[in-house]
């Protein structure tokens, strides 16, 4: 094997603890991606999943296509499901469970039961040549998805294709990122249980709203680290930690009356200091904490509903009794304001105005998107942290993206 791929083959080993130690599923397959793009020097590539009879895309990268967009904003990709069948060249490798390794798929063979759809190169303006598709396989030999791979590239950046070395150290990547996937997919369902039993006591707390504030709040998170300048092992440890506990930010709300979370209404103010203890409460949850999930999570069950001016709750209180630590003039906990917010909580606090603004509710409708924008520029310094409100600007196009992903049943 040529020196690279050994160097290449070295290097996958080590990222298999590290993809070990990733818990949420979306985490893990951006990183999946990025690393078996790395490791055998492709251009672009996109991973997908199995949705049942078909093959969902999650997400796609490209470095020449990056390269053309403003600092901080992301590749933007069409969303899509394919069947899977042989008539795809993801779909033959889910349905087959073999491998394809193609030198140039404007030129397939006559006699491939698979064909190209130049559609994407067209409309952005690229030109995929070789490509290395793979399963992902598990350990039972379920294929659970495909990584896809495209345009390898020389030393010098001409397109060159894959070899044989690059199958064998991309196979075995597949194999042990196979694993890891199928225990964040595990770790995902649990959570989304706990969501779900949240559900059946609030309508509005559905699997996803959560996975939308959640992927929100990750993507300003990284705006916020990369401005900062936080290290990038750290900001993607962090992203992992943040994408799973902020999908929890509600989990509070089971332990509040029926009567009130199932209002078709708006809610009194006696009922509204009622539904207020859902952060508290929640913060209990992880109250005895065994891990940084756990630490997260409280934070933002605890923060999500504190205010930039100091005018949010549940303020200064101990979360074990709900009692006040710090009162202001009304004798009531004084708010949390500006800092005092951990960085966590000042995102997913808008994560979670933005997702509700958007969402139709049994007592309001949905808003107009501009008509939403503009109200969190009004609230940019009293509700909401104004570095982060601009942030969350330079990035809304990943974030509508987010929103068709994660749409509501």
């Amino acid at each position: 094997m040529p020196r690279g791929n050994d160097r290449a083959l070295r290097r996958i080993i080590r990222l298999d603890s590290e993809l070990t130690r990733i818990k949420d599923e979306d985490i893990l397959l951006e990183r999946i991606l990025l690393e078996a793009r790395r490791v055998v020097r492709a251009d672009g590539g996109s991973i997908y999943v199995v949705a049942g009879k078909t093959l969902a895309i999650k997400y796609s990268q490209n470095d020449t296509l990056q390269k053309g967009l403003p600092a901080g904003q992301k590749l933007i990709y069409s969303l899509f499901k394919i069947k899977i069948n042989k008539q795809t060249i993801s779909g033959y490798v889910a349905a087959t469970g073999q491998m394809l390794n193609l030198r140039d798929v404007y030129r397939l063979p006559k006699k491939a039961p698979y064909r190209f759809n130049p559609s994407y190169d067209e409309k952005s303006g690229y030109r995929s040549k070789s490509m290395l598709t793979v399963p992902l396989r598990t350990a039972a030999g379920k294929i659970i998805g495909v990584i896809q791979v495209i345009n390898a590239k020389s030393k010098s950046g001409t397109i060159i294709p894959f070899t044989k070395a690059d199958e064998l150290v991309i196979c075995h990547f597949a194999d042990n990122a196979a694993t890891a996937l199928e225990r964040a997919q595990l770790t995902r369902s649990v959570i989304l249980r706990m969501i779900r039993m949240a559900e059946l006591r609030d309508p509005r707390e559905t699997g996803a709203h959560a996975n939308r504030v959640a992927a929100y709040s990750v993507e300003l998170y990284e705006a916020w680290a990369r401005r900062h300048r936080v290290p990038e092992r750290e900001m993607l440890h962090d992203r992992d930690i943040i994408r799973s506990a902020a999908m929890l930010h509600d989990v509070g709300k089971v332990a509040i009356s029926d009567t009130i979370l199932k209002k078709p209404a708006r809610f009194t103010k006696s009922e509204f200091e009622i539904m207020k203890r859902h952060t508290y409460l929640g913060a209990r949850l992880f109250s005895d904490e065994q891990s940084e999930f756990d630490h997260c999570a409280r934070l933002i069950a605890l923060t999500h509903h504190e205010k930039w001016n100091g005018g949010g709750y549940p303020g200064h209180v101990d979360p074990a009794t709900g009692k006040p630590t710090k009162k202001g003039r009304d004798g009531k906990a004084r708010g949390l304001k500006r800092a005092e917010i951990p960085i966590v909580g000042r995102i997913v606090a808008i994560a979670d105005v933005y997702d509700a603004l958007c969402s139709r509710r049994v007592y309001k409708r949905e808003w107009p998107q501009e008509e939403v924008l503009e109200e969190l520029r009004a609230l940019s310094g009293k509700s909401f942290d104004p570095e982060l409100i601009e942030l969350f600007f330079e990035i809304l196009p990943t974030i509508r993206q987010i929103a068709n992903r994660f749409v509501d049943e």
